[in-house]
């Protein structure tokens, strides 16, 4: 793997925002650090300067939603987002030819001036499909991040013009074994196509640092303010907690009556819960490193950095078992799974109780993801796909 590369990145929303933007950023700095040579393409909000530290302005290039080039919201990959926007579902046939126009005049402009020699897309979703049929004769590899299979399946009108481009992609780098056989059955593709390759953290941010006593027990949640994420379940089963003294560190952002409704649940339990927004990395590595239990409630998730995250920063980690994030592990000795809403509650309450099973479990998973889950480990798998990929 000698070659140096020019890569162009493609993501249709913020690269600042959500698990994918992060991922999407550390990959290019990986990159930029092995001297391959990169390019993003992004959605943005309009007015809105995304914050990247990991590429200079001149290689980057944005389609700008509700502003000169879309005229609305910018479109999320779930359905509720951390910021204002607008869902795949309720596009009109006008404001899709909208969406699709802008983002073909920008790739053909990046591919003209950048001239990679492979394109990275995020999510197997639209633009993705757009990019192959745009660029036929480029290999192109696209990383399932799990919000676009749920947008396939919801969006049943749009399926057949997402198959007809990103069945012809030449690689597709899932998070999980569980994940491939989804993609394998969703889009009919070729086990041979679908590389297992995982998902990583910035082990220089996130790392174990001395806790403080744990009295009361600080318990972390980070991610979006929605039903989907299962913030309210876990807001009703705390509430039902008493003892052993407890204090929810909640971090997120989102919109609409979801938010509104989460917001309400945590202030009903007062100064228990400390409502932290949305944070930057440095920020949220903070928190984490004096957090104890992270509790991640969501019923729909791909691999989330955020739990490599968590376990990197030694917290002890508790996640519905049927995620796929609780398929990479193959037993019980780096996190403990919960099967519905009362066993989460029954859960913490032992968990609470019981420091030192806690912190023996918080140790092997932070070991594990030391051995496998760092961008560095990510990175040369993922390249190792790139150079698999035809004409390179």
């Amino acid at each position: 793997m000698k070659k140096k590369l020019k890569i162009l990145h493609l993501l249709s929303q913020r690269p600042d925002s959500t698990g994918s933007g992060i991922y999407i950023q550390a990959m290019i700095r990986e990159a930029e650090a092995g001297n391959h040579r990169n390019y993003l393409l992004a959605g943005i909000q309009s007015n809105r300067t995304p914050v990247l530290n990991c590429i200079s302005k001149d290689r980057c290039s944005f389609v700008q939603f509700n502003g000169k080039d879309i005229s609305y919201q910018i479109v999320g990959m779930s359905d509720v987002m951390p910021y204002r926007s607008k869902r795949f579902c309720d596009l009109t046939s006008g404001e899709l030819s909208e969406y699709e126009n802008s983002f073909a005049k920008k790739i053909k402009d990046a591919v003209r001036e950048f001239k990679p020699d492979i394109i990275h897309s995020h999510h197997l979703w639209l633009l993705s499909a757009l990019t192959r049929r745009l660029c036929p004769d480029l290999p192109i590899v696209t990383t399932c991040h799990g919000s676009d299979l749920r947008q396939f399946q919801q969006c049943t009108h749009l399926q057949n013009k997402v198959l007809r481009g990103c069945r012809k992609v030449d690689a597709v780098m899932a998070l999980s074994e569980a994940q491939k056989n989804e993609i394998e059955r969703l889009y009919r593709l070729p086990s041979r196509k679908i590389h297992v390759v995982g998902a990583g953290y910035n082990d220089a941010l996130f790392s174990e640092d001395t806790k403080p006593e744990p009295n009361p027990v600080h318990l972390a949640y980070a991610g979006k303010l929605s039903n989907a994420k299962g913030v309210p379940w876990l807001l009703r089963a705390l509430s039902k907690i008493d003892y052993p003294a407890w204090h929810l560190h909640l971090v997120g952002s989102g919109s609409g009556s979801e938010k509104e409704n989460c917001l309400r649940l945590a202030q009903n339990l007062g100064r228990r819960v400390q409502l932290l927004g949305a944070v930057d990395q440095q920020e949220l590595a903070k928190i984490l490193k004096q957090s104890h239990i992270f509790i991640l409630p969501s019923f729909y998730e791909g691999l989330p950095l955020v739990v490599l995250e968590a376990l990197a920063c030694g917290c002890f980690v508790l996640v519905d078992r049927q995620r796929d994030v609780f398929s990479l592990f193959e037993d019980k000795k780096h996190l403990v799974g919960f099967d519905d809403i009362e066993d989460l509650k029954e859960k913490i309450k032992f968990y609470l109780a019981n420091p030192a099973e806690r912190k023996e479990i918080a140790r092997r998973g932070r070991q594990r993801v030391l051995a496998h889950h760092t961008y560095r480990h990510r990175i040369e798998t993922i390249l190792a796909t790139v150079f698999a990929t035809k004409a390179l």
